[in-house]
C-alpha cells in the first residue's frame, strides 16, 4: 500500500549545522495497517510523515502509493490521497470560515464564498452528530472559537470526510488535556476501524502505542529500529518494548516525555 525504499534526508548538507534526518530508511505497510509510532525527541518521525506527505523531497529513495510513484509528487497534490493532523489544534482548520464552510472546502465541494448545498449541509450536520460533541447545532459558528479539543475534532474528520489513502497522524492529542485526548483518541480509532483506514500514528503515549492499531514501530536516528506486529506485540508490556529497544539500539530509551506516558 505504502512503500518507501532506501529515502534519506539531510538538512543544510555542508553546513554546521548539517542534520541526517532520516538515513536509508525503507518500510512497507500494508492496506489497513493501523500503525502506532514512537521514538524520543529527534528520532525523525515527523520527518517520516514530511517525507511521506511531500513537505520536502528526499535527497534519494522512492515512495510509493497504492502503486503510484509520488516521489516526485507535490504536497498538495498528495493531499488529495493523505489526510493529516498535527499536534498544533489551529494546523489544518481555518479559523475564519465557520464550520461547514471548513467541511465543505475539504469535501472539495464549495465552501466560504461558494454555496453549500442542502444535500452536503445535511451530510455534514449527521457527520457531526455521530462525533457526539453537540457540534451539528454550531455549524455556523467560525471554527477559531471552538476549543482546542473541538478544532481537532473538526480536523480529523475534514481529513476523513472523504477516505484518504493513507491517514498520518502527528501527535494529534499531545496539546490536549488528558480528557479530551482520551475521547479524541476514541473517535480517531473508531473512525479508522469503521473506515478500514491505512493509518500511521506518532504517539509519545508507549501505553496507547501498544493498545491502538495492529502494528509498532520505534524510530532512532532517522530510522525504524524495531517493527513489531501480531502476536509479538500483543504480549508486550511497556517494560518489554523498552528492552526491546535496548537490545536494538544498544542503549536506553531516556526521553522523559515518554517514560512519563
Amino acid at each position: 500500500m505504502l512503500k518507501l525504499t532506501h529515502i534519506s534526508k539531510t538538512f543544510n548538507p555542508g553546513t554546521v549545522n548539517e542534520k541526517r534526518a532520516i538515513s536509508d530508511l525503507s518500510l512497507h505497510v500494508n492496506k489497513g495497517d493501523f500503525i502506532t509510532i514512537i521514538g524520543s525527541n529527534g528520532a525523525g518521525k515527523s520527518t517520516l510523515f514530511n517525507a511521506i506527505a511531500g513537505s520536502f523531497l528526499t535527497d534519494s529513495g522512492r515512495i510509493e502509493l497504492d502503486g503510484q510513484d509520488i516521489t516526485l509528487m507535490a504536497e498538495h497534490v498528495r493531499s488529495r490521497q493523505i489526510g493529516r493532523l498535527f499536534q498544533d489544534t489551529r494546523v489544518g482548520t481555518a479559523p475564519g470560515m465557520t464550520i461547514e464552510e471548513n467541511l465543505a472546502l475539504s469535501a472539495g465541494r464549495g465552501g466560504w464564498l461558494s454555496p453549500i448545498s442542502k444535500a452536503d449541509k445535511k451530510l455534514f450536520r449527521e457527520k457531526l452528530a455521530e462525533l457526539q460533541m453537540g457540534l451539528e447545532d454550531r455549524m455556523k459558528q467560525p471554527v477559531g472559537l471552538l476549543s482546542g479539543g473541538q478544532r481537532q475534532v473538526i480536523a480529523l474528520l475534514m481529513s476523513t470526510l472523504t477516505t484518504p489513502k493513507l491517514l498520518l497522524l502527528d501527535e494529534h492529542t499531545a496539546a490536549l488535556d488528558p480528557a479530551t485526548a482520551e475521547k479524541v483518541l476514541a473517535l480517531t480509532e473508531s473512525i479508522v476501524n469503521e473506515r478500514k483506514l491505512t493509518c500511521m500514528m506518532i504517539t509519545h503515549n508507549m501505553e496507547s502505542a501498544l493498545k491502538l492499531g495492529n502494528r509498532t514501530f520505534m524510530m532512532e536516528n532517522g530510522n525504524i529500529v524495531l517493527d513489531v506486529a501480531g502476536e509479538k506485540r500483543s504480549g508486550l508490556t511497556v517494560d518489554d518494548l523498552l528492552d526491546e529497544f535496548r537490545k536494538v539500539s544498544g542503549h536506553r530509551l531516556d526521553n522523559d516525555r515518554i517514560l512519563l506516558s
